[in-house]
C-alpha cells in the first residue's frame, strides 16, 4: 500500500509527516551537488554546514526562495534525496504527498511545486494552502462559522491569514521573514561594526540572543567574522540590545502587515478575533517578545503554541489521517 506523507516545503526547512508515524524529518531546506555529474552530495543539516565553505567542484544551494521553487531541478534532487533517506519510494511503491504551498502564490509557482514532488517519486500530489494547514495544526476549527486568525513567520516569507468557514477571508504576506532579519543583523554590523559574519552566524546571533523588545536580555554572544578595515578574521562581542536594534525595522514591517490584515477583516470576524486572539505559528514565533510587540501594536492577545514551527506539518498530518475524510474538500490529489 503506497505511504501517505505530508511535507512542510520551507524555504528555510523542510518536514516530512508519515502517515501513523508522525514527524520523521526536520531538515535545512539545502543540498549539495557535484557540478560535473549533478549527484546529490548532502542534504539538509550536513548540506547546511556547506553553506560558504565549498570547494569549486561542489555547490550548496538552497533551492526556494520567499516561499516559492526558484530552482526546480535542485529540488526535485533535494526531495529525491529525503525520500530515498526515509525509504519512501521504490519501484512498485511511490508515496501519495500533500504539500503544503504559500496562500495566493501563482499557477506557475503551484505548478511548479507539482512537478518537483512528482519528480522526486511521488504518485499522487495534492497542494493546500499553509495558512489552512497552520490552522489546523494549531488546533483551530476552520471549519466552523467564526473568525480566526493567524501569523505564519517563516524563513523566506510572513503570511497573516482570516479563516472562517474553511477558507482565507483575508490575507497578506510579505516577503520580509527569517531570511530578511538575518541579513539586518549582517548590514547592522557591516555598518557599525566593520565586520562582515555569515549568514549562520547572523541565524545563530537571532536564536541564541535576539529578541523584538527592549526589556528581555538575553546577555551577549561571540560572533567570528571578517574585519573589513584589515580584512583579517576578528571576533566580537554581540549584545541582546544590538540584535533588536539590528531587527527592528523587518519586525516593523511584519507588525504593520498584521495591523494591515486587521483593518482590512471584516467587523463580525473582528469581533471573533478580539474574542479568541491572533495564534501565531512558525519559526519567527519563537523570537522572544514578538507576541508582545504584535499586542502592543494591536491591543490584541497573541497565542504561541506549544511548538509553532511544527504546526503546519502537524496539520497536514491531520489532514491525511482523518478518516472520516473532514478535509476532504480541501484536498485534491493530482496522478502522474
Amino acid at each position: 500500500m503506497a505511504k501517505q506523507i505530508g511535507i512542510d516545503l520551507g524555504t528555510s526547512n523542510t518536514m516530512i509527516f508519515v502517515k501513523d508515524k508522525g514527524i520523521v524529518l526536520r531538515a535545512p531546506s539545502v543540498v549539495s551537488i557535484d557540478r560535473a555529474t549533478h549527484e546529490v552530495i548532502a542534504s539538509g543539516l550536513t548540506a547546511k554546514r556547506m553553506i560558504g565553505k565549498t570547494p569549486g567542484n561542489i555547490r550548496a544551494l538552497r533551492p526556494l526562495k520567499d516561499g516559492v521553487i526558484t530552482d526546480l531541478e535542485v529540488t526535485s534532487l533535494m526531495l529525491h534525496d529525503f525520500f530515498e533517506r526515509l525509504d519512501l519510494t521504490s519501484f512498485f511503491n511511490r508515496p501519495s504527498a500533500l504539500v503544503c504551498i504559500p496562500y495566493g502564490v501563482t499557477e506557475v509557482e503551484r505548478r511548479a511545486v507539482e512537478d518537483a514532488t512528482f519528480e522526486a517519486g511521488a504518485r499522487n500530489v495534492g497542494l493546500i494552502d499553509e495558512p489552512i494547514a497552520a490552522a489546523v495544526g494549531a488546533g483551530i476549527q476552520v471549519s466552523k462559522a467564526r473568525g480566526a486568525m493567524l501569523i505564519d513567520l517563516g524563513g523566506g516569507v510572513s503570511e497573516t491569514a482570516v479563516i472562517s468557514l474553511g477558507g482565507v477571508v483575508q490575507s497578506n504576506s510579505l516577503r520580509t521573514a527569517g531570511d530578511e532579519i538575518d541579513l539586518a543583523i549582517i548590514n547592522h554590523l557591516k555598518q557599525y561594526r566593520n565586520v562582515l559574519i555569515g549568514e549562520i552566524s547572523a541565524e545563530m546571533l537571532k536564536k541564541k540572543i535576539g529578541t523584538a523588545v527592549a526589556g528581555i536580555d538575553r546577555g551577549s554572544a561571540q560572533v567570528c567574522g571578517r574585519d573589513l578595515r584589515t580584512g583579517l578574521a576578528t571576533t566580537i562581542e554581540v549584545t541582546t540590545d544590538e540584535v533588536r536594534a539590528a531587527i527592528s525595522d523587518p519586525l516593523s514591517e511584519i507588525v504593520s502587515m498584521v495591523k494591515m490584515t486587521l483593518e482590512s477583516t471584516p467587523p463580525e470576524l473582528s469581533a471573533d478575533i478580539f474574542d479568541f486572539g491572533i495564534v501565531m505559528v512558525g519559526g519567527g514565533a519563537l523570537l522572544p517578545g514578538i507576541d508582545q510587540a504584535i499586542h502592543d501594536r494591536t491591543g490584541i492577545r497573541v497565542i504561541v503554541p506549544k511548538r509553532p514551527k511544527d504546526c503546519v506539518c502537524v496539520g497536514l498530518g491531520r489532514m491525511i489521517q482523518s478518516t472520516g475524510g473532514d478535509f476532504s474538500e480541501f484536498i485534491r490529489y493530482k496522478v502522474k
